[in-house]
């Protein structure tokens, strides 16, 4: 009896061996040839994974090859909540938001996503990742990036804009030129061991490749003369806001463009939407007596007026239609030149009657007005210049002497730039030429002719006419020593709820230098200067102190545009 229940024993002992080897083996049939695929990719994933290698994005130099924005060694702070205990995410939920500027919510939540790799921060100062180091938390570390570095802060920011944190243009010539700029991506397999450090598998790796880099028309040297003297203007007469641009007006080439309000590019995360506008091309107005140069061109190209040809100015009033027009300063009988010296309405409006609207528009459109000028700068914007067929009785009274016509900075300076350039209009443009890694030029932008507006002999006539207006007329205090300077000055009311305003003005100077062999061409606009407003007092001055700045700089430059030259 006791025998056979030992035996009874034996054989339930022995039956559960072999019921568990059965259920064993049918288990790990199953999973070799039904699980396998998967498990094989779950392990993988746990110990090898892909990641993105950031390209270097490219230089942006200035003319003489200054950088104006490059790259720096950033680093930049990660988690792996897979590997942290609770006692270590406490202390990261503690410890990190202090430290980074952010919610204890934030760091939960990044913490709480079952991963190997999260971002927490990107891109820190180094006095930061000090300080994260010392917690000694386990879990979290530091990856290599590169981060955008602006070494002149807000010089010429509306002109090279500035990159997002993962290198992306936003705005300006990071934007326009991004494509260039940020290289392509490559990627690297790794390979994590048991102690979770991380091991690059060599034959799983694609280098990137870096952006290239981008030279610009503009001049550092050039750039701060210029928002140094725009900056003092605008402080001065308590502007809302003021534009400056200087350029080549044999090449088209943008040496310095300012706007005030500015801001950091580095700290683009604080700046205003209004110290953000590029008001040079992007902020049309109604432009006042700037615009004349182009009745006054249209006259002389026309054959209609000579320069000494008598205008009766009426003594400062004149009925066109329902409208009575008025000179600030009341005149009688002036020639043609003295009218344009003087800035008199009412002779400016009886040249362009005797032109007729058609003639006179035909020339307004040869300056390019009503129409982008294709600079390589996102945000231009057109303005308006309407066709005859709609003008009213007395838009002849008007758009002649810069009303019921909007414009741009950018359009005036490439305006009196093609004046300056014996009657050539050339397209402004900021980028010279871009350079691959391997120091080769892969694209070069040449200067471009547009259109001869006028003749020769016109452009000199009139170049004559606006050397008046410096000397003997509105424009004196544009007078450079010893340098002969040609301009011509505006001051327009603007338009508040549909009515000119009698209290809000711009202030408006254009002009070259020197007149004989033009250098430089430059438009200084400033918005609602005071107490003082008239074009000759405010932008006037802005514009001597830079052109002379300016060609004092210019000869002191052997080479001024040294070609292709990054080494």
């Amino acid at each position: 009896m006791q025998a056979r229940q030992h035996t009874l024993r034996f054989c339930g002992v022995l039956s559960f061996f072999i019921l568990s080897l059965i259920v064993f083996i049918f288990k790990l049939t199953y999973i070799q040839i039904f699980r396998s695929e998967h498990l094989s990719k779950l392990a993988s994933r746990q110990h090898n994974y892909m990641i993105d290698l950031e390209p270097i994005r490219g230089t942006i130099y200035d003319r003489q090859l200054r950088p104006l924005a490059f790259n720096v060694t950033a680093a930049s702070l990660y988690a792996n909540p897979r590997i942290m205990g609770q006692a270590d995410k406490d202390k990261a939920v503690a410890e990190l938001p202090a430290l980074l500027g952010v919610s204890a919510d934030f760091i939960q939540s990044k913490l709480s996503k079952n991963k190997y790799f999260v971002w927490v921060e990107r891109k820190l100062p180094q006095e930061k990742i000090k300080r994260i180091k010392a917690l000694k938390i386990k879990g979290i570390g530091f990856r290599k990036e590169s981060k955008r570095f602006y070494p002149n802060q807000s010089l010429a920011a509306h002109v090279v804009g500035f990159a997002g944190i993962d290198n992306q243009g936003l705005e300006g010539i990071e934007l326009q030129y991004d494509h260039f700029l940020k290289g392509k991506e490559g990627w690297a397999q790794i390979l994590r061991d048991a102690r979770q450090r991380e091991l690059l598998i060599e034959k799983s790796y694609l280098p990137p490749e870096d952006g290239f880099n981008i030279v610009l028309t503009i001049d550092e040297t050039i750039q701060f003369l210029a928002e140094r003297a725009l900056d003092k203007a605008f402080q001065k007469h308590n502007a809302k806001w003021a534009t400056i641009i200087v350029m080549d007006p044999k090449t088209g080439e943008i040496l310095a463009l300012a706007n005030r309000p500015t801001y950091d590019v580095s700290q683009v995360e604080i700046a205003s939407i209004e110290s953000r506008t590029n008001r040079a091309l992007s902020y049309t107005y109604e432009p006042g007596s700037v615009f004349k140069i182009v009745t006054a061109a249209a006259a002389l190209q026309e054959g209609t007026f000579k320069e000494v040809d008598k205008i009766d100015c009426e003594n400062g009033s004149y009925r066109v239609g329902s409208h009575i027009l008025h000179d600030a300063h009341p005149k009688g009988i002036l020639t043609f030149q003295q009218v344009i010296e003087e800035s008199s309405n009412i002779g400016t409006t009886k040249i362009a009657q005797k032109l007729g609207p058609t003639t006179f528009f035909k020339y307004a459109d040869k300056f390019r007005f009503g129409h982008l000028t294709g600079i390589d700068l996102k945000g231009e914007v057109d303005g308006v210049l309407k066709n005859p067929s709609v003008w009213s009785k007395t838009s002849i009274a008007a758009v002649p002497i810069g009303q019921e016509v909007t414009v741009t900075p950018l359009q005036l300076v490439a305006a009196i730039a093609a004046i300056a350039n014996d009657g050539v209009y050339m397209k402004p443009f900021v980028v010279k030429y871009l350079k691959d890694n391997n120091n080769q030029i892969i694209r070069s932008f040449e200067p471009q002719i547009i259109d001869q507006v006028i003749t020769v002999e016109t452009s000199k006539r009139l170049k004559d006419i606006l050397i008046g207006v410096v000397q003997d007329g509105t424009g004196k205090k544009a007078q450079i020593k010893g340098v002969s300077v040609a301009g011509k000055t505006g001051t327009s009311q603007k338009v508040v709820d549909g009515l000119y305003s009698h209290s809000k003005f711009f202030a408006s100077f254009i002009g070259f230098a020197p007149a004989e062999d033009p250098q430089i061409a430059i438009v200084v606009v400033v918005d609602e200067p005071h107490p003082s407003y008239y074009g000759g007092t405010v932008a006037a001055p802005v514009f001597q102190e830079v052109a002379e700045d300016t060609l004092k700089y210019l000869q002191t430059v052997a080479n001024p545009i040294e070609e292709y030259a990054i080494k």
